[in-house]
C-alpha cells in the first residue's frame, strides 16, 4: 500500500517579530490520503493560509513533521523542493498570478520551461491542458482579453501542465462571481474524478460543500474533520431558495 500524500505530525509555525511571538499554527496532525479532495476551512487568520503553505513547500514549520508521499519534507534540498513546488504540486491562487503581456499558452507553458522540457512538447501540453480547462479557442488570448473566471480556468490548466500529484488551491474562487465560481468548481470536481489529489483552502462554507471532506481550522488548530456527502453549489443554493 502506497503512503499518504500527505501527512501531517504535530505541525507548529511560530513567526517572530523582535520580542513579539505569535503562533500561527499550534500543533496540526492530519492525513490525506491520494485521490481525496479535502477542504481546509476557516476564517481569515485561523492559520489555514500558513498551513497551505507548508503542504506546498512555501514555508517550514517550526516543530513537526511533513510527508509528502511518505518523504520527509526537512530532508529536501532546496534544488529537490523547487522541483516539489514546480513539478509535483499544482498551484491555484485567488489572484491568477498571470503574465499580463503574454498569451494564455505561454503562461501555461512556464511550469514546463522552468523544468527544461523543448518547445515542441511544451506547446503541445499546454495546448492540451486549455482544451482541458474549456479554453482551447482562447490559446492566443492574453489574460485582459479574458473573464476572470477564465483566467482562473488558465491558472488551473497551468497547475495541471506538468501532472503533478497534488493540486492546491487557495481560495480559488475568491475574485470570483456566483458563475465563475461553479464553473471552477465544476472543474476541480472533474479533476478529483480523474483521480487527482485536491486541498482547497476557503473561508466559505458553500465552497467547502464541494469537497468530499473538510478540515476545520480555528486559531492554528485543526478543531474538526468531517466527510461531507457531495452536494452541489446549485443544489445547497436552491435549498435556500425554497428553504421556508
Amino acid at each position: 500500500m502506497s503512503a499518504p500524500i500527505i501527512t501531517l505530525e504535530g505541525i507548529r509555525k511560530t513567526y517572530r517579530s523582535g520580542v513579539v511571538e505569535h503562533e500561527a499554527l499550534r500543533g496540526v496532525d492530519a492525513v490525506i490520503e491520494e485521490g481525496e479532495y479535502v477542504a481546509v476551512l476557516g476564517p481569515s487568520g485561523s492559520g489555514k493560509s500558513t498551513l497551505m503553505n507548508i503542504l506546498g513547500c512555501l514555508d517550514s514549520p517550526t516543530q513537526g513533521r511533513y510527508l509528502l508521499a511518505g518523504e520527509d519534507v526537512s530532508t529536501m534540498t532546496e534544488p529537490e523542493l523547487a522541483v516539489v513546488r514546480n513539478v509535483r504540486i499544482g498551484f491555484v491562487f485567488q489572484q491568477f498570478h498571470l503574465l499580463a503581456s503574454q498569451t494564455a499558452q505561454r503562461n501555461v507553458e512556464l511550469p514546463l520551461v522552468y523544468a527544461g522540457v523543448g518547445r515542441a512538447e511544451r506547446r503541445e501540453r499546454a495546448r492540451a491542458a486549455l482544451e482541458r480547462v474549456g479554453l482551447g479557442d482562447r490559446v492566443d488570448h492574453r489574460p485582459g482579453e479574458l473573464s476572470g473566471g477564465q483566467q482562473q480556468r488558465v491558472a488551473v490548466a497551468r497547475a495541471l501542465v506538468t501532472e503533478p500529484s497534488l493540486v492546491l488551491a487557495d481560495e480559488p474562487t475568491g475574485n470570483l462571481d456566483s458563475r465563475s465560481t461553479s464553473d471552477v468548481l465544476d472543474l476541480l470536481d472533474e479533476l478529483h474524478d480523474a483521480g487527482r489529489t485536491i486541498v482547497l483552502i476557503t473561508h466559505e462554507h458553500e465552497v467547502a460543500a464541494r469537497s468530499r471532506r473538510t478540515l476545520v481550522v480555528e486559531d492554528g488548530r485543526v478543531v474538526r474533520d468531517t466527510p461531507l456527502p457531495r452536494r452541489s453549489l446549485a443544489a445547497r443554493i436552491t435549498d435556500e431558495v425554497v428553504a421556508p
